[in-house]
């Protein structure tokens, strides 16, 4: 098996199964967040993303759109575990600590 293999034109599949934009180092699903975010169409895209042809961008949505169910289930996944860091850092000894001396009177 090869090293990669090429879906929806611009597109690479690495052997773990992640969708890139081929030639560069971004993800489809970065575009895909990207676009449900913000509701951005291809044309900002390419605003945002100078260094990505349309025909790139667009190939990554029709990615996208073909593994719909697959994409949202990772983007599900890093949002829950962006919240669970979220909550950690809010329960920190550090947090706690900077807390702790913000809050006592400076002898100036």
């Amino acid at each position: 098996m090869s090293l990669s293999t090429i879906a929806a034109g611009h597109i690479r599949v690495d052997d773990e199964g992640v969708a890139w934009i081929e030639g560069t180092q971004v993800k489809v699903i970065e575009l895909a967040i990207d676009k449900l975010a913000h509701g951005s169409s291809p044309e900002e895209m390419h605003f945002q993303y100078p260094h990505l042809s349309l025909a790139q961008i667009h190939a990554a949505l029709a990615y996208y759109y073909d593994h719909q169910p697959e994409l949202d289930a990772e983007i599900e996944r890093r949002l829950r575990y962006a919240d669970e860091l979220a909550k950690r850092s809010l329960e920190s000894p550090l947090r706690k600590k900077l807390l702790k001396h913000r809050e006592r009177p400076s002898n100036a």
